[in-house]
């Protein structure tokens, strides 16, 4: 069961590039500009190495699933994939995954932007520790919290400075 969590949240993130493709090539057409390309191979890397981390440790390590650890988790998993799909549907065609700003868009804060600056990335955070930890993946959970946690720190920044722009 496991793996058919990961490949449909893996099929989820499919989904989301579509999305993204889609709304980037309409923001790079309204004069729209990317920042923070230098970070963004990384950052997919990074997301494909948890779903393909978590696999291939539960193969090897093949740690036994705790009954609670497996349904708090999953509650997580799906809390996250409920506030990323609120976050792209709040931001509607200026969403995607790379950093593209549109001049004269106006700042989107409403949703879940009222209550947060990114929301997204606490979605981002909530299912990289939740989503390997449903079948007590802890090695996987851990490497990417630390590592996105790094991946985050340069991303909000050129995110802020990106959408410094707008104001």
């Amino acid at each position: 069961m496991f793996t058919v969590l990961v490949l449909a949240v893996g099929l989820e993130r499919v989904a989301e590039l579509f999305v993204s493709h889609r709304n980037a090539v309409r923001s790079i057409a309204r004069g729209g500009a990317e920042a923070g390309r230098g970070h963004y191979p990384f950052m997919v890397a990074l997301h494909t190495g948890l779903l393909v981390g978590a696999l291939v440790e539960v193969r090897v390590r093949q740690p036994d699933a705790v009954p609670a650890l497996v349904w708090t988790m999953l509650a997580l998993v799906a809390a996250s994939q409920t506030l990323r799909w609120w976050c792209v549907a709040t931001l509607g065609r200026q969403w995607n995954t790379r950093l593209i700003v549109v001049p004269g868009a106006a700042r989107v804060t409403g949703g879940p932007y009222r209550l947060l600056r990114h929301p997204n990335y606490l979605a981002v955070v909530v299912e990289g520790f939740a989503l390997p930890l449903v079948h007590s993946a802890w090695v996987t959970a851990v490497v990417f919290t630390v590592l996105n946690g790094f991946l985050l720190a340069t991303r909000v920044r050129a995110e802020d400075t990106a959408l410094a722009r707008l104001a």
